[in-house]
């Protein structure tokens, strides 16, 4: 069974200095169906104006990946880590007992275009961790972060999986799933037929439930770039 998250029926706020676009209740939008989906709480599709950002404020028991589209992100948090985090790689904090940290559009001339992705932790406190790699950017499917961090992957506080899926060359990808899980896509540029003939484009997200594989077919010249998330 598939369900489709429309774009244009996500929340949206937009403060000036920040647009952003809410897959899932977050902030002043609240919809009681739009909970989040397994340990997917959040997906925010956020832009920011050179050189602001989010100040310095606290999370707790939360696993935050971020993900940048367009620009860079100047990050800080109180465990230590000043970082930048550029157009491409992935970053994976998880706040533990808590931890303080800030974003910033790390450019005073160009947007920074990137989404922020919320994970429900299956273990609560310990220490805060901060994790940040570019994985490749082949054709397929690439598997970005696990629970246990095998093949260079990075390591959340879960029982579930990232996969990148990229299509430029390559028309079709199929994903073995487990009916017993649970799946979401997130398409980040291009337009995409899922299975059963269901066309996704940039922003939408489909939750997909049992079901024994899944189906992605590219359907123009231009490049498809999603993100798969398996549930459990």
């Amino acid at each position: 069974m598939i369900t489709i998250r429309n774009a244009q029926d996500r929340g949206h706020a937009n403060f000036g200095w920040l647009d952003s676009n809410h897959t899932f209740s977050f902030g002043s939008y609240y919809d009681p169906q739009q909970m989040g989906f397994s340990s997917l709480r959040v997906i925010n599709d956020d832009t920011v104006t050179p050189g602001a950002g989010f100040e310095t404020h606290g999370h707790k028991d939360m696993e935050i990946i971020s993900l940048v589209l367009e620009g860079k992100i100047a990050h800080k948090d109180s465990a230590g880590n000043i970082k930048e985090l550029p157009a491409g790689e992935y970053q994976l904090m998880s706040a533990g007992k808590g931890i303080y940290h800030s974003e910033f559009n790390a450019s005073k001339t160009d947007m920074l275009k990137f989404l922020q992705i919320w994970i429900q932790p299956n273990k609560l406190g310990g220490e805060p961790g901060y994790q940040q790699k570019e994985f490749s950017q082949a054709q397929g499917f690439t598997t970005v972060i696990t629970p246990d961090g095998a093949n260079g992957t990075l390591q959340v506080k879960q029982d579930m999986q990232l996969i990148q899926l990229i299509l430029e060359d390559e028309q079709q990808a199929t994903w073995q799933a487990d009916s017993n899980r649970h799946y979401y896509v997130h398409v980040i540029e291009g337009e995409l037929s899922l299975s059963d003939g269901i066309t996704v484009h940039p922003g939408d997200g489909a939750k997909i439930e049992d079901v024994s594989e899944i189906n992605f077919e590219r359907l123009s010249e231009q490049r498809v770039k999603a993100l798969l998330f398996d549930l459990v």
